[in-house]
């Protein structure tokens, strides 16, 4: 792996470029990472996989906490690790135990062996000598440490504890490189800059930033971020997990974070959502919304509303995924209400490929030096609809 910073925008946004031997071609970033379910998209098939913009989407997230059903870890090893087992040779993947959506850290079980995380298995304990185990079958180009991830609400002495035991795991694990650090401290400042300065004394190839997600406020959020940013070396990349939302992901890019692990997608698909701002500069607040459709607004449509029953266009009119290609929203509105997985399959395929522009757009602004002025016009054309529709339900789907 290696990563290359290509520039710095007005602030600490920056953007780069990541070669990772299995990829043909070098990711951009700042980036998305894919969620996966043992290592495959949660509703794609592999061979749609060539149809999202490339090579954008050849870099996907799996948590090895997925593998402790089905294969063992040695038959995982014996195939020849991750990309043999799912027939993934052009991609790559990043591995943290965080899931998410299926494994989640539960602070209040981890102790000083090993860290807890409720998983479709339970809650199970995991001890750095088995998490690296997992790693080492698996063979993926990007992993992290264990981590001790705490909610916002612990004492000021859980944070530190969840600190010292993250630092501990780390010196464990750093003798199977290459590894990125990870980074905890709850809700305090202090505890954030103090793991920060720790990993960044060792010899990692990354870092990984943990514990976001998990009931701090947006308010409190990038004062937190920037205190783990503003003390790590500007040439390696920084990954982050729980930020999902758009205003999540600029808050990260704001703060200086390259790579995204990110459920927004599938929350949104699964819940029929279908994402459609505007990817060609024009206005958000242009688009011709449905009226009185629960929650639509200028940045999504809910399809499963009798309003797109007999709507004939696309998703996006212009958009050039397979989805708005050849479907409709009145096919898509169909096929939600009756339960056929072919609606989350296309939907996931359009959502996937408008998230990815986004994540273009982003970059766009870096390098032009107008990111802040970007992440305002979003933000600001977000919340003025909701001001101006106040009177109206909203769902603020993730």
């Amino acid at each position: 792996m290696k990563f290359v910073l290509k520039a710095l925008g007005n602030g600490t946004a920056r953007a780069g470029v990541l070669h990772l031997d299995s990829v043909a071609a070098a990711i951009d970033t700042p980036s998305l990472l894919l969620s996966t379910r043992k290592g495959l998209p949660l509703f794609t098939s592999p061979d749609l996989l060539s149809s999202f913009p490339s090579p954008d989407s050849r870099l996907l997230h799996v948590s090895p906490l997925h593998f402790l059903e089905g294969l063992s870890i040695k038959t995982i090893s014996k195939i020849g690790g991750l990309h043999q087992l799912v027939g993934l040779h052009d991609c790559g993947f990043a591995a943290f135990p965080r899931d998410s959506i299926q494994c989640l850290p539960e602070a209040t079980a981890t102790n000083k062996t090993g860290a807890s995380f409720e998983t479709p298995c339970g809650r199970l304990l995991i001890k750095p000598a088995e998490y690296m185990e997992m790693i080492s079958s698996m063979k993926p180009e990007l992993w992290a440490t264990l981590a001790d991830e705490v909610p916002a609400w612990v004492s000021d002495k859980r944070n530190k504890t969840s600190v010292d035991r993250t630092i501990k795991w780390l010196d464990e694990c750093i003798a199977l490189s290459p590894v990125s650090g990870a980074i905890v401290g709850g809700s305090s400042l202090e505890e954030r800059r103090r793991c920060a300065q720790e990993v960044a004394t060792r010899n990692v190839s990354g870092y990984w930033i943990g514990g976001f997600g998990l009931a701090e406020s947006m308010d409190e959020r990038p004062a937190l971020l920037n205190a783990v940013t503003e003390a790590l070396p500007e040439e390696k990349p920084r990954l982050i997990c729980g930020l999902g939302l758009p205003e999540e992901i600029l808050q990260g890019v704001a703060a200086g974070v390259d790579l995204f692990e990110s459920t927004y997608i599938y929350h949104l698909t699964l819940e029929g959502f279908a994402l459609t701002f505007p990817l060609d500069g024009t206005q958000i607040n242009a688009l011709n919304l449905a009226p009185n459709v629960a929650g639509t607004d200028p940045r999504k449509i809910n399809l499963r509303a009798t309003a797109f029953r007999k709507d004939a266009t696309p998703i996006v009119e212009g958009c050039s995924c397979y989805t708005c290609q050849n479907h409709t929203r009145a096919y898509i509105n169909h096929l939600l209400n009756v339960h056929e997985m072919l609606a989350q399959i296309l939907l996931e395929i359009h959502n996937t490929h408008h998230f990815l522009g986004f994540f273009g757009l982003i970059r766009e602004a870096i390098k032009a030096g107008r990111f802040e002025e970007f992440r305002k016009d979003f933000v600001r054309s977000r919340y003025d609809h909701l001001v101006e529709d106040s009177s109206e339900p909203v769902l603020l789907a993730r």
